[in-house]
């Protein structure tokens, strides 16, 4: 695994910046470009909880090997804000506290290889996507 990229999130901008990052390293392990959209918009759904949920946190980019030799993003968001009281409500489509449409985690979770959410209210939330490229390294 390579040492991650930390983007902290306090703004719209700063997600720009970690979607960007992600689409370079994307890119560079020769991701289609249906995977790097993938891959951008899931990174766009969990930053943009953080600043709406939370208002700051991070997210870090690195690059990971899989056991088939296949290379992939890992991206970790990750937060100290309010945490999410039901994970299982959460996950569901059209569901939200925030006002929006309710796509934003299950949207995530379906664009990306491998999705794993942590939270507990009061104590943040982390989320954990990967996105796998296609061929072997």
């Amino acid at each position: 695994m390579s040492e991650p990229f930390r983007v902290a999130i306090t703004t719209d901008a700063d997600v720009v910046t970690a979607r960007q990052r992600a689409r370079s390293m994307g890119g560079d392990l020769g991701f289609t470009s249906t995977d790097l959209t993938l891959l951008a918009t899931a990174i766009s759904e969990v930053a943009r909880n953080i600043t709406a949920y939370a208002g700051q946190g991070e997210v870090l980019l690195r690059v990971v090997r899989g056991t088939n030799g296949r290379e992939g993003i890992e991206v970790i968001a990750q937060d100290e804000g309010p945490g999410i009281a039901n994970v299982e409500l959460a996950l569901q489509d059209g569901y939200t506290t925030g006002g929006g449409l309710g796509l934003g985690l299950p949207g995530a979770r379906r664009l990306v290889d491998e999705f794993e959410l942590q939270t507990a209210p009061g104590e943040g939330t982390t989320v954990r996507l990967v996105k796998w490229g296609r061929g072997a390294a």
